[in-house]
């Protein structure tokens, strides 16, 4: 039999592919800020974040495949927006394109979950790329729904927190409030998938392979 060379990520190597980038932004943009009397103004900052980003974003793609023999769907989709809007942040110079990113993950992820749910298809099994030993097809749809109406949460708290914050702050949230809650959400349903026929020894697998929030 031919041995597989996809190999699972360690918890903290899944975390840095779905963060990694973001903290890149993060550190670009801090340290690229113009002085306060700079008539460039903050937009320079945002552009080279963004660059910053999208080129991180690539790596961590590349990356996952290179050690993990293996792209989910998920981190495909994502990359792919950041590309995309951030070459409309840089071409329009208007960091309201690069905001809007999340809230597009989120709605497609949302709208993809519960479609599939209503339709008796648990499509987070597929977009996750791996399955937990002894789940049963009741658990995953119930998980796939859950993380749709999650996701449409999480989009609509990303709209409040743009109109609610600064640039450098939204970003600050992004590690500070979305993060946490995406891990507390994904802890709350290991009680869920445990009735479902999880086995204990896979519940760090759960939290490891919850959904990219980032």
């Amino acid at each position: 039999m031919a041995e597989t060379s996809e190999k699972k990520p360690t918890g903290w190597l899944h975390t840095l592919v779905d963060y990694g980038p973001l903290l890149v932004f993060l550190g670009v943009y801090k340290f690229s800020q113009p002085p306060a009397d700079s008539t460039f103004g903050e937009i320079a900052a945002v552009i080279y974040g963004t660059v910053a980003f999208m080129v991180a974003a690539v790596v961590a793609l590349v990356f996952s495949k290179w050690k993990f023999g293996k792209v989910s769907p998920m981190l495909i989709l994502s990359t792919t927006l950041i590309v995309g809007f951030g070459a409309l942040t840089i071409w329009l110079r208007d960091e309201r394109f690069i905001q809007f990113k999340p809230t597009a993950i989120y709605v497609l992820f949302g709208v993809v979950l519960i479609i599939g749910w209503l339709r008796d298809r648990a499509w987070l099994q597929v977009l996750l790329g791996a399955a937990f030993e002894g789940v049963t097809h009741d658990g995953w749809l119930k998980l796939s729904r859950n993380w749709g109406i999650f996701f449409f949460a999480l989009a609509a708290l990303n709209e409040v927190l743009v109109r609610t914050m600064s640039f450098e702050g939204w970003l600050w949230a992004k590690l500070w409030v979305f993060l946490p809650l995406s891990f507390l959400f994904t802890f709350t349903q290991i009680p869920m998938l445990l009735r479902h026929g999880l086995s204990f020894e896979d519940t760090d697998e759960v939290m490891q392979d919850e959904p990219p929030t980032g």
